[in-house]
């Protein structure tokens, strides 16, 4: 069985934190440092044991916020991974990279509001050992100008890891992330951003800038896909990737303008038969089932095919959860047979509760039909 999440942060890492830091600086308490940090530590999961070292830090190093973020800064390995995310990078004898840059970007952002521009020259090196994503979005939050400004300068850096934090870390509904309400209600600065990074090299950066727009999607859908659907018209392979999957929540949706703009408008598909080939599903095992599609009028016809599962709920109703299946061609006169297996195993997001579910077939967007399942012995039993 897997390690859990948690132990990513663990004594070791604790320890080379310390050995880090106190190798630049021998005033720093190495010894208080890693005991503070790892107290308790296995009875902690994973955000608790980032805040504990992060409190660690704040008593450890020096008062003065400027000669603290130097330290940091300091201590971070030298080599920033250019090719991709670090987050499976560990830090070693050279330096501190990989999951102990989070805490150490944490602390930044609960001390260094008033040092601005400092802090966030400090997430810019930190962010290309790991990610800074989380720890920005306080400045974001405190001063939405001048924190724009920095992320359209990071917008043209020459390290991916900052290109992409300036679109990663200006998402307004980035997940487990702290909200933005000002790029919520108003993103035309984050849309401004997005559209200097759409065309970027790295394909890291371009998903950011397509899950941003799919965050600005949910409470601006005619707006997001007006600007999807602009930036499909002659984009090259990389740009129509990159809107495609920016428009995924507005497919799942059936939102017109977003189907439009793929070529997904409307179109005659018949549910010809579904079959649930697990009526009862035991948990931990899978959903399977087979669906065979029509298409009633001229053709060939693109569609997105998707299918909801409306989950039990533990007051005995149902919550309709949409996931995205595949995109296929459709003839006039003959049936396509699709077939589907979706695991029912535990996961951190949802609870699951035994009892009646439903399964729905969705073509762009349009329910074909569905039937029903049963669900025994998940974590939570129906009362």
């Amino acid at each position: 069985m897997p390690e859990p999440f948690k132990t990513l942060f663990d004594r070791p890492l604790i320890a080379a934190m310390g050995a880090a830091l106190a190798a630049r600086d021998p005033r720093f308490d190495r010894a208080g440092f890693v005991a503070m940090a790892g107290d308790g530590l296995d009875g902690l999961e994973l955000k608790a044991r980032s805040a504990q070292i992060t409190r660690a830090l704040a008593a450890h190093l020096p008062e003065d916020f400027a000669s603290a973020c130097a330290l940091l800064v300091s201590a971070l390995h030298p080599e920033a991974d250019a090719a991709g995310p670090g987050v499976l990078s560990r830090s070693d004898d050279d330096g501190l990279r990989g999951w102990a840059i989070m805490p150490m970007a944490d602390f930044v952002a609960a001390r260094g509001l008033a040092d601005f521009d400092r802090s966030m020259a400090a997430l810019a090196a930190m962010t290309s050992r790991f990610s800074a994503e989380f720890a920005v979005r306080a400045f974001l939050d405190a001063d939405p100008e001048r924190g724009m400004d920095w992320m359209r300068r990071w917008a043209i850096d020459a390290n991916p890891h900052v290109r992409r934090l300036a679109s990663e870390g200006c998402r307004p509904r980035l997940p487990w992330g702290r909200r933005l309400r000002g790029f919520v209600a108003d993103p035309a600065p984050v849309l401004d951003l997005l559209e200097r990074l759409k065309d970027d090299p790295s394909d890291y950066v371009r998903r950011s800038v397509a899950n941003n727009l799919n965050d600005i999607a949910k409470d601006h859908p005619d707006r997001a896909a007006a600007v999807a659907a602009r930036w499909l018209a002659g984009g090259s392979p990389e740009r129509r990737r990159l809107a495609r999957h920016a428009l995924r929540g507005l497919v799942k949706a059936g939102h017109p303008g977003a189907l439009a703009a793929l070529g997904l408008g409307p179109a005659p598909v018949g549910l010809a038969s579904l079959t649930i080939l697990t009526p009862e599903v035991r948990f931990g095992t899978a959903l399977e089932f087979t669906a065979t599609l029509r298409l009633d009028g001229p053709g060939p016809r693109e569609i997105a095919l998707d299918y909801v599962l409306h989950h039990r709920k533990a007051n005995g109703g149902t919550s309709p959860k949409v996931f995205k299946w595949k995109t296929l061609s459709l003839a006039p006169d003959t049936p396509t047979r699709v077939a589907r297996r979706h695991p029912m195993r535990p996961i951190t997001t949802r609870i699951y509760y035994d009892g009646p579910h439903r399964l729905e077939i969705v073509a762009n967007g349009a329910v074909l039909g569905g039937g029903g399942f049963n669900l025994a012995g998940a974590q939570v039993r129906d009362r």
